[in-house]
């Protein structure tokens, strides 16, 4: 077992405090830059997180932040000021438009599947394959494989992510990191299906919630009432998690409840949700999926499913699971177990969600708590994070 060398592991400086410190101009954007691209170059030729590291033109946008604050003093429209930002595969910087007018860096693209596997769990950097920081023999998880790894390795505080059946939530879970899936349709996507919607991987619910503030245009929201009431499921009624994933979970659950972040609340009717699988496969790969997995009949599933939610939600705000069913696989890919089977269901439906950590499995990889809330509620998930890590301890 073999992981990144400890002297990678020195936590840098989050988003909010790179933008803060730029803006008063404690910092210089070229220098925050200098040493992410510095940290890279250490450490990618182990983690293999990146296909390509723009080095030259970061040091040239972040002279040119640098340069428009020197002429102007602190600027209230740059939130993102000098912070160094990995974008999720290399037509990433399409939908980056928000993250750079805020004055963020692109530092490069990160891994994403290669071709030639029909598992979406891993990652293929320029180097080679994409590693778990914790375990360098498992996988970081998928598709935003490279964006989790960099992420949790700390070469930089923000990574842009893509979320089409858990490809945000499952790799932060497996590399101990925040992730967030947004709601169906809120934010422009090129997905034809509508399954894949834009996210992000960051170490702090703090900085999730600053790039949700820039993409999304919506102001600083208010703290949360706590507690805030939740419904807790380890299967959905149907997924057949490993007891470990469960149990992780679980005490997240119960620490976040004994914190008074969270009350847990029975349903009037327990959450059995139909197995959403048939139904994601005939949407996004018409023919692909199981005999009578037709379009009609996966959207007898989603309306089916769509009903039970809003069941739950008219008597809790959250809903908490696990986020993965099993612990991180090996490379050599994940037999037959689907890693999506607890996430995959929340693209069907579009509710967003969140990958919060939950500690680490006897393996020594993390595992993840999902959150998923009502349509349009990312700032009740982003505050019940922020809460989450500042209050949570263990």
């Amino acid at each position: 077992m073999t992981a990144v060398p400890a002297p990678l592991w020195a936590a840098p400086l989050s988003a909010a405090e790179i933008a803060a410190g730029v803006r008063a101009r404690e910092l210089r954007a070229a220098d925050v830059v200098a040493r992410a691209l510095g940290r890279i170059e250490r450490a990618d030729p182990q983690l293999c997180a990146f296909v390509e590291v723009w080095g030259e033109e970061a040091l040239r946008r972040a002279g040119e932040v640098d340069g428009r604050l020197d002429r102007r003093g602190a600027d209230p429209s740059l939130p993102l000021a000098g912070v160094p930002v990995a974008v999720k595969g290399r037509h990433g910087l399409r939908a980056a438009g928000p993250l750079l007018a805020a004055g963020a860096v692109a530092v490069g693209a990160t891994s994403v599947p290669g071709p030639g596997t029909p598992w979406q769990t891993w990652g293929l950097g320029a180097r080679g394959r994409t590693v778990n920081p914790w375990r360098a023999d498992r996988t970081p998880g998928g598709s935003s494989a490279g964006a989790a790894a960099a992420v949790a390795a700390g070469l930089v505080p923000l990574a842009t992510g893509s979320d089409g059946a858990g490809s945000v939530r499952i790799p932060a879970a497996w590399c101990g990191v925040t992730g967030l899936k947004t709601t169906g349709g809120r934010l422009p996507s090129g997905d034809r299906t509508g399954l894949a919607v834009p996210g992000v991987l960051a170490r702090t619910a703090a900085d999730a919630e600053l790039w949700w503030r820039v993409v999304s245009d919506e102001p600083a929201p208010a703290h949360a009432a706590l507690p805030v009431r939740a419904v807790w499921s380890a299967d959905l009624g149907f997924a057949g998690p490993d007891p470990e994933p469960v149990a992780l979970a679980r005490a997240a659950v119960e620490r976040l409840e004994a914190a008074g972040v969270i009350r847990l609340v029975r349903p009037r009717m327990p959450l059995r949700l139909t197995d959403p699988g048939p139904a994601w496969l005939a949407l996004r790969m018409p023919g692909a999926g199981p005999a009578g997995a037709d379009l009609a009949g996966a959207e007898r599933v989603r309306a089916e499913n769509d009903r039970r939610l809003a069941a739950l939600f008219a008597d809790a705000e959250l809903l908490l699971t696990p986020t993965a069913p099993t612990a991180p696989h090996g490379h050599e890919g994940p037999g037959d177990r689907y890693s999506t089977s607890l996430t995959w269901a929340f693209n069907l439906s579009g509710h967003p969600a969140l990958s919060l950590p939950a500690g680490f499995g006897g393996d020594g990889c993390p595992a993840g708590l999902q959150l998923v809330a009502p349509h349009g509620r990312e700032t009740l998930l982003l505050a019940v994070a922020r809460e989450a890590e500042t209050r949570v301890k263990g």
